[in-house]
């Protein structure tokens, strides 16, 4: 009775065991997907954009970096926008680590030592209106930040909006499982993509592609738009009426940018 009673409980832990390992290797496929916030800085009229650089340069992107932060880009507007902008890019690893870094930030004493002089700007000139913050998740099939060569380069910015939250939802299925290998097959190289979870025009997602130049920014897009699958994929009906609006922008990175 008793050896009986042995080999069941035996059985019954092995199972537990096995159970448990399939489910730590369920955990290990899981995608894991960076979560971007954009921020957008509209600079002042006579607003000093050295200070806010110097900021970035030297408080913000090293403090980042030392807290988990691989990326983040700095880019402004190609030609001479009015008011100037200055956009941020900043990749965290996941939704949680964003909190986790944002709080370390305001603890971090080499930090704040470093942004003593961007704290201390004086209120009769200040360098920007307002930050508008985008919070974005990654997608799962292109779940993080892939950073360009470091060469001449610009960079297109596009936001899709939908109608309402299942066009968005349907957009970002329609990238997963049919859109990134016409992207790649096309040249339009990827930098991110992330669904909008906060922020402005919502529902959207954002995306950024980059070229050497404008000329083989237009010869990828119209590829784009010619190749087969793609005339395939956007004729699907469960892929109709995915967007209601783009917006997008051309961008330069600054030198001290890590995209």
């Amino acid at each position: 009775m008793k050896r009986r009673k042995f080999i069941e409980n035996a059985a019954m832990t092995s199972t537990a065991l096995l159970l448990g390992q399939s489910a730590f290797a369920g955990a290990d496929k899981a995608v894991k997907k960076e979560l971007y916030e954009w921020r957008e800085y509209e600079i002042r009229f006579r607003g000093s954009q050295d200070t806010l650089h110097e900021y970035f340069e030297k408080a913000l992107i090293p403090a980042l970096n030392k807290h988990g932060v691989k990326t983040v880009g700095v880019f402004k507007e190609i030609g001479k926008s009015e008011p100037p902008k200055i956009y941020l890019l900043i990749a965290y690893p996941s939704f949680e680590e964003y909190l986790t870094i944002n709080t370390n930030l305001k603890k971090d004493d080499a930090y704040l030592k470093s942004s003593e002089a961007w704290n201390k700007v004086p209120a009769d000139k200040p360098v920007y209106n307002r930050i508008t913050t985008s919070l974005l998740l990654a997608f799962e099939g292109f779940p993080v930040v892939k950073v360009p060569a470091k060469e001449p380069r610009i960079f297109e910015l596009r936001t899709y909006e939908g109608y309402n939250e299942d066009a968005v939802t349907r957009k970002v299925k329609m990238f997963n499982e049919e859109e990134f290998p016409i992207f790649y097959k096309t040249k339009l190289t990827p930098v991110f993509f992330g669904e909008a979870i906060a922020g402005a025009n919502l529902p959207c997602l954002t995306y950024m592609i980059t070229f050497k130049n404008m000329e083989e920014r237009d010869k990828n897009w119209a590829a784009f738009g010619a190749d087969a699958d793609w005339k395939r994929v956007s004729s699907d009906p469960k892929y109709a009426n995915t967007v209601s609006n783009i917006r997008r922008v051309f961008l330069e990175p600054l030198p001290y940018s890590q995209v």
